[in-house]
């Protein structure tokens, strides 16, 4: 018995043996569940050393038949480049190409060829431009040859930043500049963009590059960049050719623009008319600076902007210059740049909302009703915001699939299926997500929706790592109706427990965990926060202490049901600061409640949907309109997909002023 058991735990050659003899009289169901418990524990051991590169304590025969065995070619593979031939990399790509496996083995070898340089391997395996700047270096290198005018192209375009670049590019860079594709002109324009990211090291190392026709321009660049008064004094031509003038005025005019507003127009007064640069430069110089003025609401810049706005084409202008009408409760001006864009944009059921409020504003009902109606068509804030000032229903435009047994067993057996239940049991749920997510993107739509069945299967049987796995499918098969699907009901015991105990709406708390983390218990953000419901360590800390709890740690903080218990008592305290309202609370929860009390403090009293559009940050200003429009999913769905009933918002925060009357006295 003892041998036995250190051969299960070791994927011994003889495991299936011991195991057949130990468990004779056994039911064929529990032999075939005490062989694959054997195989995966055998399989988890091998690809630990494989990882490693230990070949040698594989035992090949435990695993040679496991469904995994591809993963454990893999490092094999890996570790063998680049020594390994092209035709064994392409071979192994080809056995594995319904795995994420094979494009992982081509990244791999490109980036090993390229380091060796063996160019012409590279070539051998290399389909198209590999992601990753490193990898896209090695390829147009290896292309110099075979395919100068698309390596050169391809090199150029790298060489056009501004920021360092690893050191894979650096073959590629001399010999474009050996080449003359890397010229003086391109010398300069790169110092130019790094100028403009604030690179000055780079900028610097790139200006001392140029010969002595590019003197003058160099000093003028340096001596503004030092002193930005200084241009309005600059030349009007720059450089060989006044080949500088252009690089050297949008680089100057966009730092300039970044840093003071102000000055940067006064500047763009001063050398507009004089200046000759390009029609693509100028309008470049024009949009950055429209946009600064429009969202720092510069003083004495709205005339030029309208002026210049209609010959700049550019989406973000047009949105932000109704914003701006908004804000001053120019209704007429709302109307006016709205219908100023595109059709096909301004159909969008925000301008079709917000031409509504226009119309209405200036007392036309019967066209506010016309583009209320068209707006209400749609499944999101501005739709539902619509459909409430019609009174009638929700159009959630839902959509559902059905599957019969024969088909999700067709699924089951697909090796892609196979290996991701492997890799789960094994302990590897983020390889599994990566061969469940390949697998979908490869699907026809048919299949995708099959694939999504399954996961939702899964977690109807109580698997808790599929919720986000299926959100994710819903996502890259592009099912944007399949409502069930997209926000499934998982941990809705949670929500629904610790929303009463704190007196949160569930279905709140379920929208912003759907929003935070797309239901992945353990995601940690770039800023650091944790779980379902995004909570700093911080904050959670906070709330622990509050709530007579040891702190958690941030491991403890990523156990789903007490990451619910603390998100909800954090949104409990954030919603009593403002008087109960979900929506500034909502706010509060993803900028923080500080920035939400200057914001109800610089406005005046005003309806939701303008607090909302007013709303500085483009990350908190949609934030809050998902979360809320996911509310409405949320609710909706737990009454079998009927709207009846379900508010975007409450009577009383449809109607009160978002304001700091909004906001509770400090103690």
């Amino acid at each position: 018995m003892h041998a036995w058991r250190r051969r299960l735990l070791h994927g011994a050659k003889h495991a299936r043996l011991a195991g057949a003899v130990l468990l004779a009289g056994l039911p064929l169901t529990a032999l075939a569940m005490s062989d694959a418990t054997m195989s995966d524990s055998a399989m988890r051991d091998a690809l630990a050393d494989a990882r490693d590169q230990r070949f040698a304590s594989i035992d090949r025969d435990a695993v040679a038949s496991h469904v995994l065995r591809g993963y454990i070619d893999y490092h094999r593979l890996r570790g063998a480049l680049p020594a390994a031939s092209p035709a064994r990399v392409n071979n192994f790509i080809k056995a594995n190409a319904d795995a994420p496996l094979a494009e992982w083995m081509r990244g791999q070898a490109i980036s090993a060829y390229g380091k060796a340089g063996q160019f012409s391997d590279l070539r051998a395996v290399a389909n198209d431009k590999p992601g990753g700047t490193a990898r896209q270096c090695y390829y147009y290198t290896a292309l110099l040859d075979s395919a100068p005018a698309k390596a050169q192209q391809g090199g150029k375009a790298l060489w056009l930043v501004g920021h360092s670049q690893p050191a894979a590019c650096d073959t590629l860079f001399d010999r474009l500049q050996g080449q003359g594709v890397i010229d003086d002109n391109a010398t300069w324009e790169r110092a130019m963009l790094a100028w403009q990211g604030g690179e000055n090291r780079l900028m610097d190392y790139l200006l001392k590059q140029l010969d002595e026709r590019w003197h003058t321009a160099t000093l003028v660049a340096e001596d503004t960049r030092d002193d930005p008064v200084r241009l309005r004094r600059a030349p009007d031509c720059l450089g060989p050719r006044c080949a500088a003038t252009d690089g050297f005025y949008r680089a100057a005019m966009e730092r300039l623009t970044r840093d003071d507003t102000d000055a940067a127009f006064a500047a763009w007064q001063a050398v507009a008319p004089r200046v000759t640069i390009t029609p693509e430069a100028r309008r470049s110089i024009q949009e950055e600076l429209a946009f600064y003025a429009l969202v720092r609401e510069t003083p004495g810049t709205l005339g030029w902007v309208d002026g210049v706005l209609p010959t700049l084409d550019s989406e973000r202008l047009r949105e932000l210059r109704v914003r701006r009408a908004l804000a001053d409760r120019d209704w007429r001006g709302v109307r006016h740049w709205v219908v100023q864009m595109p059709v096909a944009e301004q159909e969008n059921s925000r301008w079709q909302y917000w031409l509504a409020r226009a119309d209405e504003q200036l007392g036309d009902n019967a066209r506010a009703n016309t583009h209320y109606q068209r707006a209400a068509g749609e499944r999101d804030f501005y739709g539902f915001a619509a459909a409430d000032r019609l009174g009638q229903p929700y159009s959630l435009n839902l959509k559902r699939y059905h599957f019969d047994a024969t088909s999700r067993g067709r699924i089951a057996a697909l090796p892609a299926v196979r290996r991701t239940e492997a890799l789960i049991r094994i302990g590897e749920t983020g390889l599994a997500t990566s061969e469940w997510l390949n697998a979908v993107r490869q699907a026809d739509p048919q299949r995708a929706q099959a694939l999504a069945d399954y996961a939702a299967q899964k977690i109807e049987a109580g698997h808790t790592s599929w919720p986000a796995r299926l959100v994710q499918t819903t996502i890259a098969g592009k099912m944007w109706d399949a409502l069930e699907w997209r926000f499934p009901e998982a941990y809705r015991d949670k929500f629904q427990q610790f929303g009463q105990e704190n007196g949160v709406d569930p279905y709140l708390l379920m929208a912003i965990a759907r929003r935070e983390s797309a239901y992945n218990p353990k995601v940690r953000s770039p800023a650091g926060a944790l779980g379902l419901m995004q909570l700093m360590p911080g904050t959670a800390d906070d709330v622990s202490r509050s709530l007579g709890l040891p702190a958690p740690g941030r491991y403890g903080v990523l156990d789903p049901a007490l990451n619910v218990r603390l998100g909800s008592a954090y949104f409990s305290d954030t919603q009593r600061r403002y008087r109960g309202n979900r929506l500034a609370a909502t706010a509060a929860y993803n900028a923080g409640p500080s920035r939400v009390d200057r914001w109800l403090g610089e406005h005046r009293a005003e309806e939701f949907d303008l607090f909302v559009e007013r709303i500085p940050f483009r990350e908190t200003r949609h934030y809050v309109q998902a979360v809320l429009t996911y509310r409405v999913i949320f609710q909706s769905l737990a009454q079998g997909g009927d709207s009846s009933g379900v508010t975007l918002l409450s009577d009383e925060e449809q109607s009160t002023g978002y304001n700091r009357s909004l906001m509770m006295p400090k103690s």
